[in-house]
């Protein structure tokens, strides 16, 4: 629990964020082994909708999704979502998310241990999306979070906005989402702790008759300085030296990845961010740091998506995605 504890600690200090930072994290597997952010992937995975509204459609007929996430030290996330069709041209879907962090040593401001407690934050979300037109497709997500740290709770509502542009013929598609607009309805203490909002674009792009595609994520648009602090070596001491290039300011917005995929039933994906590389850098990060595979399979009516990250050499993350049909079932 330390280590997962100072790691989200340690990220949302290079953010310059403090609360909310689980929204940040998807409960899909295609997602999450791309690179963590995807605005603009086309597939029948239920999951996507929590990247982008507008990525729901009639097409989720009766569609059902459940997901768990082996987080960093104790921490284990997990979620459900249904998603069906309203009519030939709009859709809705409902979820929720719950992120338990475990047990916790409760000391008091002496350090004398008092006992334990527990943290975990829920999110309850509800998705509403609108055909356009035959490539333009709108959506909103509302949602409702509660979260509670040992006696302390709080609630926030937030909601995202996004469209979708998809061309089936150039197999391109784009996205664009207003993610996390809204606020505290009921603070921990005296302090108000902002929702992490963010302007989200990206484009995904297939080639033709290739098993390729590749998609490209812009993230943070609603700040350009993204800096990091790297240690270092300076005159014998160990110090930290912040890091604000133009170089290293534009890679942190930028996630990138590539799938192939031999058959419709099969894919393998691999994605690179480089903020979350940067973002570990005062940890004992490896050559993968930054990196994350997914690969998913369809047998008989069921999807099953796993993914893998290890942002650090102390913390391997591992999720997995199950989803159905319920008219398949049926059949």
């Amino acid at each position: 629990m330390v280590t997962a504890m100072a790691t989200t600690i340690t990220t949302a200090a290079q953010d310059g964020t403090t609360a909310y930072n689980f929204l940040d994290i998807t409960p899909s597997t295609h997602v999450y082994g791309l690179g963590g952010h995807n605005v603009s992937l086309i597939d029948d995975d239920i999951h996507l909708v929590e990247q982008n509204p507008a990525l729901l459609g009639p097409e989720f007929e009766h569609k059902v999704g459940l997901n768990y996430m082996r987080y960093m030290g104790s921490t284990n996330f997990m979620g459900a979502r249904y998603g069906t069709s309203i009519n030939d041209r709009s859709a809705w879907a409902a979820g929720i998310q719950y992120f338990g962090y475990g047990s916790m040593t409760a000391t008091d401001s002496e350090g004398n241990v008092m006992g334990s407690f527990s943290a975990s934050d829920i999110a309850f979300s509800g998705t509403y999306s609108h055909d356009i037109n035959d490539y333009w497709r709108g959506g909103i997500t509302m949602k409702f979070l509660y979260s509670s740290y040992e006696s302390y709770s709080a609630m926030a509502i937030a909601a995202d906005l996004g469209i979708s542009y998809y061309d089936p013929d150039t197999d391109f598609s784009a996205g664009l989402v207003l993610k996390n607009l809204g606020g505290q309805v009921k603070k921990f203490a005296d302090n108000y702790d902002k929702l992490p909002w963010d302007v989200q674009v990206g484009f995904t792009k297939g080639f033709a008759t290739s098993p390729f595609r590749i998609s490209m994520t812009l993230t943070d648009l609603t700040k350009w300085h993204l800096p990091y602090y790297e240690p270092t070596t300076e005159d014998g001491k160990e110090v930290l030296k912040r890091k604000d290039s133009f170089g290293r300011n534009l890679m942190r917005h930028i996630t990138l990845a590539g799938e192939y995929a031999p058959t419709e039933r099969l894919y393998f994906g691999v994605g690179y961010s480089y903020k979350t590389r940067t973002d570990m850098s005062t940890y004992s990060r490896n050559i993968v740091s930054g990196f994350s595979l997914c690969a998913g399979l369809r047998v008989r009516g069921f999807g099953f998506g796993l993914a893998l990250a290890q942002p650090h050499s102390g913390a391997t993350t591992f999720m997995l995605n199950i989803s159905t049909s319920i008219n398949e079932l049926m059949r």
